[in-house]
């Protein structure tokens, strides 16, 4: 069997590439491994040679030990591989086949499933519905931030580029279909941004670069990202994006000097549960501002997208109401203005295919909006860092050193 070097959390702060077991057709117990899920089978699964896998925003959380995740956790939930094998059980995926994998670990099979709600499948943790690879309290699936991975239910998971060629030419697009580029788009359409949208990003960070990107491949008018670090900014502004400085005050007075109105249709939160507070607070971890933010910049009668994750466990949170995701948000406001909420894991399935199509035809350079950068997976620990630091920046993970 060849070696599989994977990127593993040591514990807060810190993150190492190590060589695990290379992936087989059985769940095996490990960190972070539920005992129920231990010696599951897997024949309708594959493996495959990892071309891409990203860091993302949710990782930066673990690492940065604001999570219960285990010491010695493979990471990595946004995967692009090569199949290599597959189980007696697959009958649509082949040997050789380039794919996208949903982060969302899901099996078809069940009312949630069936539905399209794979982001909370009944049946691949027994924690609590929903899984994903290499997260913690997700079912111990092994991340994929690897140079090999195991996807369960593959026929089901696994989305088959039509031409290898054409997607190596655009695999740095591509292997934002994994994770980023659907929740940012889930991010958007649960706002209900269409033609004409006036929106706001609260974010700069990849998620709420690629949910910018989303606003304007919708048909958004005006799209204004909010976020605390100029470098973001200008990365927002560089495709096309109006870009405000929290830190510089409240939103709504920079939204009025944009519009001409403190308001706008629709709001996206891409932060999550580590934000900071608006004007003097901006140093500070205000967990619930962003929240209260976006309901207070939208329209009675709109919508409220939030992709930013939050969780309810938080060991590491400003009070101890938050370490237990009890956060003191404005629910009155949000009633009062009649507001629509969505939250939640991305059903990356709803939108993948379609997003690959934009990408494949030229119709979202995602990559770009992002700044993807590759980087090998011997760098991961310094890619960890830089993120952490606020890099402007998308790192790409090339464990065999395939991309171009």
């Amino acid at each position: 069997m060849p070696g599989n070097r994977a990127v593993i959390y040591k514990g807060p702060g810190s993150v190492a590439v190590e060589t695990i077991d290379y992936p087989t057709l059985e769940l095996k117990d490990g960190p972070g491994v539920n005992p129920a899920n231990v010696g599951r089978q897997i024949p309708h699964g594959a493996i495959l040679k990892v071309v891409a896998t990203n860091i993302c925003g949710s990782d930066q959380h673990m690492v940065r030990g604001r999570t219960t995740a285990p010491p010695g956790l493979a990471l990595g939930h946004e995967i692009t591989g090569e199949v290599v094998e597959v189980g007696r059980d697959v009958e649509f995926i082949k040997t050789g086949d380039l794919v996208s994998v949903p982060f969302n670990i899901a099996c078809g099979r069940c009312v949630n499933c069936k539905e399209g709600k794979t982001g909370v499948c009944l049946n691949v943790n027994p924690d609590r519905p929903g899984s994903a690879y290499g997260y913690v309290d997700m079912g111990g699936w092994v991340g994929g931030q690897a140079e090999y991975a195991l996807v369960p239910y593959a026929d089901w998971n696994l989305l088959r580029f039509p031409d290898k060629d054409q997607a190596m030419a655009k695999i740095r697009d591509l292997a934002m279909l994994a994770d980023i580029f659907p929740t940012g788009y889930h991010g958007a359409v649960t706002a209900g941004v269409g033609t004409g949208s006036t929106v706001y990003v609260a974010g700069a960070g990849p998620v709420g670069l690629a949910a910018a990107t989303a606003a304007l491949l919708l048909g958004a008018a005006v799209v204004i990202v909010a976020d605390l670090q100029k470098d973001r900014l200008d990365q927002a502004r560089s495709f096309g994006c109006e870009a405000i400085d929290v830190s510089q005050g409240d939103p709504k007075d920079q939204i009025e000097q944009i519009l001409g109105e403190p308001e706008v249709d629709c709001a996206i939160d891409a932060v999550g549960f580590e934000a900071h507070g608006h004007g003097s607070d901006a140093q500070a971890e205000r967990p619930a501002t962003v929240l209260n933010t976006v309901m207070d910049v939208t329209r009675a009668g709109g919508a409220v997208g939030i992709p930013g994750l939050y969780v309810t466990g938080d060991p590491g949170a400003s009070d101890e109401a938050a370490k237990t995701g009890s956060l003191s948000i404005r629910l009155g406001l949000g009633w009062a203005k009649s507001l629509s909420f969505t939250t939640g894991q991305c059903p990356v399935m709803r939108y993948n295919r379609q997003l690959m199509q934009a990408i494949l035809h030229d119709r979202a350079p995602i990559a770009k909006n992002v700044n993807a950068t590759v980087i090998s997976l011997d760098d991961a620990p310094q890619g960890y860092a830089e993120f952490d630091k606020g890099a402007a920046r998308k790192y790409v993970l090339d464990p065999h050193g395939m991309i171009k």
